[in-house]
């Protein structure tokens, strides 16, 4: 822990006395929120206690909050150098955390008064930033005409990829604050009483109660971190392209291709409406990049002009017909819209 007890000391000025005696230390105002997590790391590896009022600023126990110092002291004792100033203080405390819920690191990041300290995400091709981990918002000035609202998901498991436009999404509540807003009574209702039957292992009643929370359109995710979390269930369709239904040639490709490109990972969700099958309607964005340009890049999907108009759009769609990718190596590959047209009739 020396380096801990080295940074705490080059944290700290000095400032003369008004009777020039000895001077007295004084905290560098600039870093106050980098020395006080250094000080706070240095106690818990001497007391195991987490510092008072940081429950005020995150949603978890106290006990889940020594697990964080346990790894952020680990972290910290390892690091060579360890971090210098508030900046690398930000960027240490969310790539050491990373994995647990958003809503807690920023935080963690707020009682330190790290907040300002994040680097800001990348812009690539003019297009909103990719999507790390950390699930930092798009900017509203980067979001395409009628993207009404921003969603960020959990890791998106294999089975959610229904087809190469399509997928089944998870949205935490608590960490998103129009989510826990929209939180019907019932469901929540049901949360604590789930919580309750938990707690004296009437799991046959708490089974129960997670049906039905999942037929209201959420589901519950228990975690040893941090407790169960309550996810909002969504379907989603990929604004903008369509992809060869899975019976189609191509078709398990192409759904091949974006399972690739989604599973574990966590989306970014531009959302501009909803379908006629209760589908929102959205552009797809992982650390991968911007889903949908990905996709008509390689020749898994059709530009959909009949409900977008991007000329991007068309122009990846024509790059991936000149190089003959995917479906485009058919000499005349069906359309979908058509295909399932005639499956109507």
């Amino acid at each position: 822990m020396g380096n801990i007890l080295r940074v705490l000391s080059s944290c700290l000025g000095s400032k003369p006395s008004e009777q020039g005696q000895a001077s007295i230390p004084r905290p560098n105002l600039d870093a106050v929120g980098f020395a006080a997590l250094a000080r706070d790391l240095l106690h818990f590896e001497t007391t195991g206690q987490v510092p008072e009022g940081l429950s005020n600023y995150v949603t978890t126990t106290k006990r889940t909050q020594a697990v964080w110092y346990g790894k952020l002291l680990a972290g910290w004792k390892g690091a060579k150098p360890p971090p210098r100033n508030a900046h690398e203080a930000s960027n240490f405390v969310v790539a050491t955390l990373h994995g647990h819920r958003k809503v807690d690191i920023q935080g963690i990041l707020l009682f330190y008064d790290l907040t300002q300290e994040v680097p800001a995400e990348p812009v690539i091709d003019g297009h909103a930033p990719v999507v790390p981990h950390s699930h930092p918002n798009i900017p509203t000035d980067l979001w395409p005409e009628g993207v009404q609202y921003e969603l960020r998901t959990l890791p998106v498991d294999k089975k959610a990829v229904a087809d190469g436009d399509t997928l089944t999404v998870y949205v935490d509540v608590n960490d998103d604050i129009r989510e826990k807003a929209i939180v019907p009574n019932n469901v929540l209702q049901a949360i604590a009483k789930r919580r309750a039957a938990r707690k004296v292992r009437d799991y046959i009643t708490a089974d129960a109660l997670a049906k039905n929370i999942f037929q209201a359109g959420y589901k519950v995710f228990d975690s040893k971190d941090s407790g169960d979390v309550l996810a909002h269930k969504y379907r989603v369709r990929f604004r903008g392209v369509d992809a060869p239904e899975s019976s189609m040639p191509y078709g398990q490709e192409a759904k091949a291709v974006l399972l690739s490109l989604v599973e574990q990972q966590r989306l970014s969700l531009l959302v501009y409406d909803m379908d006629q099958y209760g589908r929102i309607v959205a552009d797809v964005y992982s650390n991968r990049g911007f889903i949908q340009e990905i996709l008509l890049k390689k020749g898994c999907a059709w530009h959909y002009t009949a409900y977008d108009h991007r000329p991007d759009f068309s122009k990846w769609e024509q790059q991936a017909r000149a190089k003959r990718l995917g479906l485009w190596a058919a000499s005349n590959p069906q359309k979908p819209w058509e295909y399932r047209k005639e499956r109507k009739k």
